[in-house]
C-alpha cells in the first residue's frame, strides 16, 4: 500500500523538521531534551498538520528510541499494554498518543505509573487547550508546548524538499511547479502541511507528462486538487493578506458593502479559518468597548460557523459582519492594554506595594505583606480609597476612555468618577 506523501516525508531526524523552530531549533528546548537524552513526557497542542507527529518521530528517530502511535480515543487499553510489554522488553519506548484529551480514566491509570518510571515517553498530540480538557493527573506529568501554523516559507521549504526527494517524496518525477501554484500551495491551506502536501502529491500523479516528459502544475490545477479558489495570488504570494487587511480595513471604516465582498472572496477561497480569526480580531480591536454586546455575538456566530462549516456558516458570519460594520467603534481597550505593556518591557514600574502582596504563607505578615490591606467589600459601596500602582507610577493613565456608544460612555464616566476618588 502506498502511504500518502505526508506520511512517508516524515522526518526522522530533529534537525529534519519543518517550522516549530522555537521548540526544535538549536538551542531551544525540545532540541536540548534529545540532544542531551534527557527526555520527559509532553504533550503538543495545535491545529491539524503543524508538526505535532513530526516532532514526535523525531524524537524517537534522534534518539533511536523505538516509535509506536496510538489513538486515544479508539484504542483500548490493551493496545496500550503491548506498548508497555515492548518497553519492558528493549527499554524505553517513545509513544505518540493522539487525541489525547479523549483518554479515559482507565487508561489514564494504566499509564500515569509507567510514566513514573519513565518506561514510556509520552508525546500527547491534541487540538484542545490542555489546561482545560486533559485531566491534571497527566498534565502534572507532561511539559506543555504549543505548536503553530507553519509560515509559507515552511511549506514552500517542505514542497521543495518533497519535489527534490527520490526515495521518499517525488523526485522520481520531472515536475514544473509554477511560481502562482507554489504560493498558492503554501498559503491556501492556513499553516497545514499535511494538506499541502497530499494536495501537491494530487496534483503530480493526477496531471498527465507533457512531451517533454514534464508534469506541469499551474495554478488551476493545484486549486482543484485543493478545492479552494485563488484570491488572485501574484508571485509575492500577497493577495491572500491584501484581502484579509482590506477585509478588516472595511469594517473598521465601516462599509458593509466593501466587508461583504472582501469575505465573499475569502468564503470562496475557502478560507475559513482566516475569516473567523480575523472577524474575532476585528471585533475586539475595532469594536470592542463600544459595544461590548456585539463581540459576545461575533464570539457566537464564529462558534456557529465552525460547527457548519461552508458554505451554510456564510450566514452567521454575514450576521456579525454587518453588525460590527454597523457598530459604534473604538480601539481604546487595546490601546490601553499596548500603553501598559510598553511600560513594562521599557522596565518603566517598581515595587508592588506591600499591603498587595500575597499573604498567604507563614512569616509573611512579619514582612509587611498585606498587612495594610484594606478589603473592600467590608466598606460602604464595597469601595475603599486605597493606591494599586507602584509608587513609581501610581499616577498612570493607560486607559484613555471614548464616547463612542452608550456602553463605553457609561464606563467612562465611571472611570473618570473613580479616578477623581483616587485623587488622581
Amino acid at each position: 500500500m502506498q502511504q500518502p506523501l505526508a506520511y512517508r516525508m516524515r522526518p526522522t531526524k530533529i534537525d529534519e523538521i519543518v517550522g516549530q523552530q522555537d521548540l526544535v531549533g538549536p538551542g531551544k528546548i525540545i532540541n536540548r531534551m534529545v540532544k542531551a537524552k534527557l527526555l520527559s513526557s509532553m504533550i503538543l497542542y495545535g491545529p491539524p498538520g503543524t508538526g505535532k507527529t513530526s516532532i514526535a518521530s523525531a524524537i524517537a528517530g534522534s534518539t533511536k528510541y523505538a516509535f509506536r502511535v496510538l489513538n486515544a480515543a479508539t484504542d483500548t487499553k490493551k493496545d496500550l499494554q503491548v506498548v508497555a510489554e515492548e518497553a519492558k522488553m528493549s527499554g524505553t519506548v517513545v509513544l505518540l498518543l493522539d487525541e489525547i484529551h479523549r483518554l479515559d480514566k482507565t487508561k489514564q491509570d494504566f499509564l500515569l505509573p509507567l510514566l513514573e518510571k519513565g518506561a514510556i515517553i509520552l508525546i500527547g498530540a491534541t487540538t484542545e487547550n490542555p489546561y482545560i480538557n486533559i485531566n491534571p493527573a497527566i498534565r502534572s506529568r507532561t511539559q506543555i508546548f504549543e505548536v503553530h501554523p507553519l509560515s509559507p516559507a515552511d511549506i514552500c521549504q517542505a514542497i521543495q524538499r518533497a519535489l527534490g526527494d527520490s526515495e521518499k517524496g517525488l523526485g522520481q518525477y520531472k515536475v514544473n511547479l509554477s511560481d502562482e501554484a507554489m504560493q498558492f500551495l503554501s498559503t491556501a491551506t492556513n499553516g497545514d502541511l499535511r494538506s499541502a502536501l497530499n494536495g501537491l502529491e494530487l496534483a503530480v500523479k493526477s496531471t498527465p507528462k507533457n512531451d517533454q516528459d514534464t508534469i506541469d502544475i499551474s495554478l488551476s490545477v493545484i486549486e482543484e486538487c485543493l478545492q479552494r479558489k485563488s484570491l488572485g495570488a501574484d508571485k509575492s504570494g500577497d493577495a491572500h493578506y491584501d484581502v484579509i487587511s482590506a477585509f478588516q480595513k472595511s469594517i473598521r471604516g465601516s462599509d458593509v458593502d466593501a466587508a461583504l465582498h472582501y469575505a465573499g472572496r475569502l468564503i470562496e477561497a475557502g478560507d475559513l479559518v482566516s475569516l473567523v480569526r480575523r472577524l474575532l480580531v476585528i471585533a475586539y480591536e475595532d469594536v470592542g468597548l463600544a459595544n461590548p454586546a456585539a463581540c459576545e455575538r461575533t464570539v457566537d456566530a464564529v462558534y456557529a460557523a465552525n460547527q457548519l462549516g461552508l458554505p451554510e456558516g456564510r450566514i452567521p458570519l454575514a450576521n456579525a459582519i454587518i453588525e460590527l460594520c454597523l457598530s459604534p467603534k473604538s480601539n481604546s481597550a487595546m490601546t490601553a492594554i499596548d500603553n501598559a505593556l510598553s511600560d513594562v518591557r521599557s522596565g518603566n514600574f517598581g515595587e508592588i506595594p506591600l499591603w498587595l502582596k500575597d499573604a498567604h504563607y507563614k512569616g509573611a505578615k512579619k514582612l509587611g505583606r498585606g498587612v495594610t490591606y484594606q478589603y473592600p467589600h467590608d466598606f460602604p459601596n464595597d469601595w475603599v480609597k486605597q493606591q494599586y500602582l507602584p509608587d513609581k507610577i501610581k499616577n498612570k493613565q493607560y486607559y484613555q476612555p471614548k464616547d463612542n456608544g452608550r456602553i463605553e460612555k457609561a464606563l467612562k464616566d465611571q472611570y473618570l468618577k473613580l479616578r477623581r476618588s483616587f485623587g488622581h
